[in-house]
């Protein structure tokens, strides 16, 4: 080991380090001695060990965030390796640099799968020592800070990603508040573009086990072949193409949650072994004979009728039960109006994503959002807002920025209801009268028609006529 001639810390970034702990563990009582020294000198706390048993009396005694581990230790006949692993699971805190005359490519990947830091080779410059172990604190106090913000964030939902003002929303939202600590399976149940993803993210973030994996699969997406691997993996031989041992999702979603989309795809014969799974806990790899056992949180999401796919014989009966402890039927789009004013929120957020300066809606962009019927729902709103922000050219986002679809009313489909000024929401009575309003006008005032188009019967209609004041002539 070199060192540099002089110490190039200042005297205040001295007195910062003062309360980080250093420990150096070697059996060669020079290297020690030197490291150590110079360390001091660059204000760290240090302290040294030459075997295992010395080093975790001080990581029990000591504050310390790094140690410098040899990988071999001669003097007492201990792998630096056997130390690394138990210092990570004792203090998983504390990041580890290892230091060896005797550099492999196999040691190396062996410690990097320990959770070693960063692998440094003898003789070393104290320079480059001094950057790893700058590099390593940096690291340690990035992993302190997502952990402060992780345990401040648990419970709550982002405002950014789950939001929504009408009235059924909020009446799911509450139900998510009221189960998601729990372990209890949760179906979600939405037509595509609902949020469903979204929410899933959010129950895990509120769950008791946010700060476990969140691992998702879509059961649509994967070859019914290949759906039984990826959900409890396989060893090593177990099909033709299987050349190594893979873990599925349910291993690595342990300690944490799982969301299975579009589980109506599942095929009969897999529903059987997930049923297995979150009765018992416990499955094998494909190919394998042994049973692995997880703990794990299941929320499922279908955008189809499960219970019409029971009685269909498509989905078995057991399963729907299992999953369905706790059933979030989320609206459609079209069946809450007033969280069109989403398209509010996307527009301020691609404002900011773009550093556009666009100041809202003109009046003929807002009424051809509200009255289009977005069977796409929340997912064809942002990527409709997107576009927009893309082509929007003056101050305000107009209606010729909108595609077409959006333009074209449905066939028939005359006066729009325009958007709430912001601050405000319509209330389902401002909705439905507007709606009434609207069929009347569409249809010339003829009540029959207008019913029809409503879904409602007549007398339903005179009876809302009357009570909203509408004109009946």
């Amino acid at each position: 080991m070199t060192t540099s001639e002089t110490s190039g810390t200042s005297p205040e970034a001295a007195a910062n380090r003062r309360d980080t702990g250093v420990l150096v563990v070697d059996d060669e009582r020079s290297l020690r001695f030197t490291l150590c020294e110079a360390l001091q000198d660059e204000g760290y706390a240090a302290y040294e060990a030459a075997d295992g048993a010395a080093a975790f009396a001080l990581l029990r005694e000591r504050p310390i965030h790094v140690v410098l581990l040899d990988l071999r230790l001669q003097a007492s006949g201990e792998n630096g390796l056997d130390i690394l692993r138990a210092v990570k699971k004792d203090y998983p805190e504390v990041q580890v640099v290892m230091m060896t005359a005797y550099g492999k490519f196999d040691d190396a990947l062996e410690a990097g799968r320990a959770g070693c830091y960063q692998f440094i080779a003898k003789p070393f410059q104290l320079e480059h020592v001094k950057l790893v172990l700058e590099g390593a604190l940096e690291t340690s106090a990035l992993r302190r800070e997502v952990e402060v913000l992780r345990r401040a964030g648990r419970g709550r939902f982002p405002a950014d990603t789950v939001i929504g003002e009408s009235e059924r929303f909020r009446q799911v939202m509450t139900t998510v508040r009221k189960v998601a600590p729990s372990r209890a399976t949760i179906l979600l149940v939405g037509e595509t573009g609902t949020g469903k993803e979204v929410l899933a993210r959010a129950i895990h973030r509120a769950s008791s086990v946010a700060e476990g994996p969140l691992v998702e699969v879509n059961c649509s997406a994967v070859p019914e072949n290949l759906l039984e691997s990826e959900l409890f993996g396989h060893e090593k031989g177990a099909f033709t193409d299987a050349k190594d041992r893979k873990k599925g999702v349910f291993e690595l979603a342990d300690k944490g949650t799982l969301f299975l989309d579009e589980i109506g795809d599942m095929a009969r014969n897999l529903q059987a072994k997930l049923l297995r799974v979150l009765e018992t806990g416990s499955f094998k790899r494909v190919g394998g004979t042994v049973d692995l056992e997880v703990t794990v949180r299941v929320v499922a999401a279908t955008n189809c009728d499960l219970k019409k796919a029971v009685a269909e014989g498509r989905f078995r009966e057991d399963l729907y039960f299992r999953l369905a402890v706790v059933t979030l039927a989320i609206p459609p789009l079209r069946e809450r109006r007033e969280d069109i004013l989403l398209a509010r929120h996307f527009l301020d957020h691609f404002n900011r994503e773009m550093a556009t300066g666009l100041e809202g809606f003109s009046p003929e962009a807002e009424s051809a959002l509200l009255s289009h019927a977005w069977p796409g729902n929340i997912r064809e709103l942002r990527n409709v807002v997107e576009r927009g922000v893309l082509l929007a050219a003056g101050p305000r986002m107009e209606a010729a920025n909108l595609p077409l679809d959006v333009l074209t009313p449905a066939s028939g489909e005359g006066t729009r209801i325009p958007m709430p000024p912001p601050g405000k929401v319509w209330t389902l009575a401002e909705l439905e009268r507007d709606g009434i309003r609207m069929a009347l006008e569409r249809h010339g005032g003829n009540k029959t028609r207008a019913a029809e188009a409503l879904g409602i019967s007549r007398g339903t209609l005179r009876t809302k006529i009357r009570d909203y004041g509408l004109a009946e002539d």
